[in-house]
């Protein structure tokens, strides 16, 4: 089955020699809000590294292509009910990094409240260290909980946000290019461990940063580490196209996810980039049973840990820090469709307001709702059930492969990993093995590799 917007020419890629990808993101007990609280779970647990690396082992065991940190430099709102605080991103992913070989290892860091020599030096060295199996996860900030962490300044404006994000994208990359292939000589003749000619200073001046460069930090077997996005907005997707090579996103339509896929892939075009070069992964939260009947009662199992008052906090925060703790919960969703809030996810407050008009659902159902995948698309049924939803969103080109959410972990995971995958593989969408050593070559990306110089004039290329 093909699915296509009105006017689109096509899918970008050769369906028949497609493979499907798969990056877990690991939030500790899982993407239920009730899943700390289920009986599979070691509560006190789920933040200590045996957890972690227990999971995986066991995405590895599964040949998926990255595990993935999600990362929010602040405590949140809801910290009564949210469950485990996650850790910081780069520290958790070095440790995992050391016992494993394959997995790609994906964290968050925000161009918003870092410094892009130091956040450059970070991902490099993560991925020199892992052997070329890093990514970044690139966001701006649109929480006032955190910009209060970091100084008295307001919350800057959206736009400003990623006109920040562009320059620092752009320095990064810089740095990152900075060492030239065959940089390092270790000549024992005369004695030159690297070629100067080959490193680079950068010399930006741009309006935001002023750095000198060159990084200390020679480049790993893929190059620079792979870039990862998640904005869903209209400028926010303009970022994607302009630098992202895998982009995560919350789609719940079919069509839908086509058009989101088109329309990100037409803007790739238009900057001059191959659309092939972006995968497009919507996240997918999967509650497998053994049988559709055991699957819903697994979901309901899970539903039902879930106080009101933690549904009804969760879903302010998703909804930008609209307070609908405030309203009567059996009473009609305001209608918010046109008015949203500026501090939301405008992917996400778009979703949710949009399926709460189009269903005529109460306050207390859209809680309930966002509480089960965290406002990302949720699959309840038997392995064969969730195999073919997978197959079906791949060949109609509105997903290159899916961001997992388990609901709970690491069961969800175990479940999706024995019984999902060895479906997929048996359709000949999905590897049975790792072809490759580092992430890009997981992802079928090309080894960035560095091909410019300083023009001496200070500018970025």
């Amino acid at each position: 089955m093909t699915i296509l917007p009105e006017g689109a020419s096509g899918y970008d890629r050769d369906v028949g020699r497609r493979q499907l990808h798969f990056n877990v993101h690991v939030a500790g007990a899982g993407h239920h809000e009730g899943a700390w609280m289920h009986r599979t779970v070691d509560a006190a647990g789920v933040d200590e590294f045996s957890h972690f690396r227990a999971l995986t082992k066991v995405a590895e065991r599964g040949t998926l292509d990255s595990i993935f940190l999600a990362d929010i430099p602040g405590t949140p709102p809801n910290v009564a009910f949210s469950g485990p605080m996650t850790h910081e991103p780069l520290t958790h992913l070095s440790a995992v990094a050391a016992v494993t070989q394959h997995i790609g290892l994906i964290g968050t860091a925000t161009t918003s409240y870092y410094e892009p020599y130091n956040l450059a030096r970070l991902f490099a060295s993560l991925d020199l260290l892992s052997s070329g199996r890093a990514g970044w996860n690139m966001v701006t900030t649109g929480l006032p909980m955190v910009a209060r962490n970091f100084g008295d300044d307001p919350l800057p404006a959206h736009e400003a946000r990623y006109e920040r994000a562009d320059e620092f994208v752009e320095v990064v990359r810089s740095l990152w290019q900075s060492w030239d292939d065959g940089a390092v000589e270790l000549d024992e003749v005369t004695g030159r461990y690297l070629d100067p000619e080959r490193l680079r200073d950068i010399h930006h001046r741009g309006e935001r940063f002023s750095v000198a460069g060159s990084l200390n930090v020679r480049p790993s077997p893929q190059g620079e580490p792979v870039r990862v996005q998640a904005g869903g907005s209209d400028r926010g997707l303009d970022f994607a196209a302009r630098h992202s090579e895998v982009v995560f996103t919350s789609q719940h339509d079919i069509r839908a996810a086509v058009a989101f896929a088109h329309d990100l892939r037409a803007r790739a075009r238009a900057l001059g980039r191959d659309p092939s070069s972006l995968l497009v992964l919507p996240g997918l939260s999967a509650i497998i049973g053994s049988s559709e009947s055991e699957a819903r009662a697994h979901a309901a199992e899970l539903d039902d840990l879930v106080r009101p008052a933690a549904s009804l906090a969760l879903l302010s925060i998703q909804l930008g820090g609209f307070d609908v703790t405030q309203l009567d919960p059996d009473g009609p969703f305001p209608d918010l469709r046109h008015d949203p809030v500026a501090t939301a996810s405008r992917q996400r407050f778009r979703l949710i307001t949009e399926k709460a008009w189009r269903e005529n659902l109460t306050v207390a159902e859209v809680a309930r709702w966002a509480a089960r995948g965290h406002g990302h698309r949720v699959v309840v049924g038997t392995p064969e059930q969730v195999a073919d939803d997978i197959v079906t969103w791949f060949d109609a080109g509105a997903a290159d492969g899916f961001n997992l959410q388990p609901p709970v972990l690491p069961d969800g995971l175990t479940r999706f990993v024995d019984h999902v995958i060895p479906l997929l593989r048996s359709r000949g969408v999905f590897r049975r093995e790792y072809e490759s050593t580092t992430l890009r070559g997981h992802l079928g990306l090309p080894r960035e590799r560095s091909t410019t110089r300083s023009s001496g004039r200070g500018d970025v290329k």
